[in-house]
């Protein structure tokens, strides 16, 4: 389902800035009778004008069609009456109590946790660890179960060792055991975190819960934090099935002696690597701090690297074998620096909890209430025996409708307390005073009802939950209309994605292709006699053997079936049998010999069926919106347009 969410958080036509939807402000225009305001449409073409990469989009009458359209479409869902569903309701219900926690937290956040939040990204743990799982609303018996399983567990590392109580407890069901590598602060839960970094090295952690159920963690080893890296690679994998292919060992080696050579280490990156995402950029990767990468051979390589430019040896992975140049190291900002940021992420972290009595002294001066305890006498006198055993309910005669404590403009009742009492009885010892817990329930009630009624009023205090509310209430009205009009019936259609494939057949042709060898070498003079002995279809190992060496690697061969896009193939090349004339191309001098022209052939629907059913729903879309748009009368106020038109021209 992460589709869905990225469907309605990222996508840019959903996102909703502004409810500005005030008496007297103009309208744009009307779908079926609904207004849509000058406002909300400005403040969604402003947001989205440097996400749109079609600059025919950023038109604003380009942009006002897909805006209508976008309207046309929540139009639809309401009158089929998506949002009186009891699963949309429910998501969308969920969703709000998830988003409203990050609107709970008092904005005071203490030094104290902004100092270890410091400390913790500066520092890194190597840890292991073992779960048992535990589901957050477990009961009683099943968590006590879960409690008692991670101490044996814990006992067994001590007796055993921690990695073989790893592998021989975990079943990968109810057990969980992984190595985690190295981590730093907000890398795990709150929980975790605090368990590792106060665990010392060598050491195996008290049993602690997360949500996920119970852990204990052993910490085997800690250091500064290595800070961030940038680095470019050169990555050869090996070709399965392909039989003639090199061996990537070879090859590798083969560029190492290059890049030893004086050779560009950026030109040979974009020439061989097979990392497609970063041979264009010349082997670059986005920048990446310790614990980041799922390779840890691939960063210790990295951050062994100590000057700038300097270039790794051959190494191998998981993934294949990599050469490494470093581009920049930053270690970690001083305090004074981070703290802003810092400050922000405690606010959206767990540790936030740890300031909940700040939250409920602002409330109680927000809504004016003391939250001085009332007299709870009446309470002491109806509690009885039966509550220590949870068997206690409210008497007949209980005066449920006295009211208890106002908190705006909502009154707590007799009933509502007595209710809390009845919902949280739990084993107490027979000599705990009715008053003690008569007490303890009412603070807990208390702070409970007035989080609870600011977190029902959000709307009304906060502006900006307010607008993301409305935001993720349209997108998700509008995923499930389209996946039930359009991408559920693309997917199940079979029928009509033959029809509409074999009515547009011309759409999926193969491009022409080449049988071809591509030799590449930095030195012109070299590929003349390379150019020479492919003519007299030499074979390339003997070729190899007359041009290279032990020690220097003249030239690199890239074989097999090419077309007009392949990295090693230059723009406007055209496809010829025979060896090309030399030329440059990614900073090198190649050469291509052309065994074969391939020409262009159709695409089977089996072979085209991603960009069939693409094509085929947006086709479907675009007949479906214009249904809409003739059952949905659109009114734009041309006057209102104009204006909108020369104020983003003044922008």
């Amino acid at each position: 389902m992460k589709f869905k969410y990225f469907f309605i958080l990222v996508s840019f036509f959903l996102c909703f800035l502004s409810n500005a939807q005030t008496t007297g402000e103009e309208v744009l225009f009307e779908v079926g009778g609904d207004p849509v305001y000058v406002s909300e449409f400005m403040n969604v073409y402003n947001k989205n004008l440097d996400l749109v990469q079609d600059e025919s989009k950023k038109n604003v009458d380009e942009y006002l069609k897909l805006f209508t359209n976008y309207k046309l479409k929540l139009k639809e869902a309401k009158t089929l009456g998506l949002d009186e569903k009891r699963t949309y309701k429910r998501e969308l219900l969920s969703y709000r109590k998830q988003l409203a926690k990050n609107f709970m937290t008092d904005n005071t956040v203490t030094e104290a946790l902004v100092e270890e939040a410091y400390n913790r990204i500066s520092n890194e743990v190597k840890a292991q660890h073992i779960l048992v799982l535990l589901a957050e609303d477990a009961n009683p018996t099943d968590t006590l179960a879960a409690y008692n399983k991670i101490n044996k567990l814990r006992e067994a590392t001590l007796a055993e060792g921690f990695a073989n109580t790893m592998k021989q407890k975990a079943d990968g069901k109810t057990i969980i055991a992984e190595q985690l590598g190295w981590f730093n602060g907000f890398k795990m839960v709150y929980a975790f975190e605090n368990a590792a970094f106060n665990t010392a090295v060598g050491e195996t952690s008290q049993p602690f819960r997360t949500r996920f159920g119970y852990h204990i963690v052993n910490v085997q080893d800690k250091r500064k934090s290595r800070g961030e890296l940038t680095v470019a690679h050169i990555m050869i994998v090996k070709k399965e099935g392909d039989v003639g292919a090199e061996d990537p060992e070879t090859r590798i080696q083969d560029i190492y002696k290059k890049i030893n050579q004086g050779e560009d280490f950026e030109a040979l990156a974009k020439q061989f690597s097979d990392d497609k995402s970063s041979a264009s950029k010349g082997g670059l990767m986005p920048a990446f701090s310790g614990g980041q990468l799922s390779a840890t051979e691939f960063e210790d390589v990295a951050f062994g690297l100590k000057e700038i430019g300097e270039v790794s040896k051959p190494f191998k992975t998981q993934y294949g074998w990599h050469i490494v140049k470093l581009y920049n190291k930053k270690p970690v900002a001083d305090f004074k620096e981070l703290k802003t940021e810092l400050v922000q992420k405690v606010k959206r972290d767990e540790r936030s909890k740890r300031i909940d009595n700040a939250l409920y002294s602002k409330l109680k001066e927000t809504y004016k209430v003391s939250g001085e305890q009332p007299n709870l006498d009446y309470f002491v006198s109806v509690l009885n025996e039966d509550y220590y055993k949870r068997k206690w309910k409210l008497p007949s005669s209980f005066e449920a409708t006295k009211t208890l404590f106002t908190i705006g403009e909502k009154e707590f009742k007799y009933k509502d307390f007595g209710d809390f009492l009845v919902k949280t009885q739990r084993n107490l010892r027979n000599n705990t005073p009715f008053k003690a817990i008569v007490e303890e329930k009412y603070i807990e009630f208390f702070n409970m009802s007035l989080v609870d009624y600011h977190e029902e009023n959000l709307e009304n205090v906060n502006p900006e939950f307010a607008n993301i509310i409305m935001e993720y209430r349209d997108g998700l009205l509008l995923f499930d209309l389209m996946e039930n009009t359009i991408w559920n019936a693309a997917k199940t259609d079979s029928v009509a994605i033959q029809e509409f494939y074999d009515l547009n057949r011309s759409n999926y042709i193969s491009p022409k292709r080449i049988d071809a060898v591509v030799a590449s070498s930095s030195k012109q003079k070299t590929l003349k006699k390379v150019s020479k002995l492919l003519s007299e279809d030499m074979s390339l190992e003997r070729i190899k053997n007359l041009v290279n060496s032990n020690d220097a690697v003249e030239v690199i061969f890239t074989s097999g079936i090419m077309d007009a896009e392949h990295q090693t193939i230059p723009k406007g090349f055209k496809f010829k049998k025979g060896v090309s004339k030399i030329f440059k191309h990614n900073d090198a001098f190649e050469v291509i010999q052309v065994k074969e022209i391939l020409p262009k052939a159709q695409k089977t629907l089996e072979e085209a069926k991603g960009s069939v059913i693409s094509d085929y729903q947006n086709d479907k879309e675009e007949k479906w919106v214009k249904t809409l748009a003739d059952k949905y009368k659109v009114v734009i106020n041309k006057d209102v347009l104009k204006k909108v038109k020369s104020q983003i021209e003044k922008q």
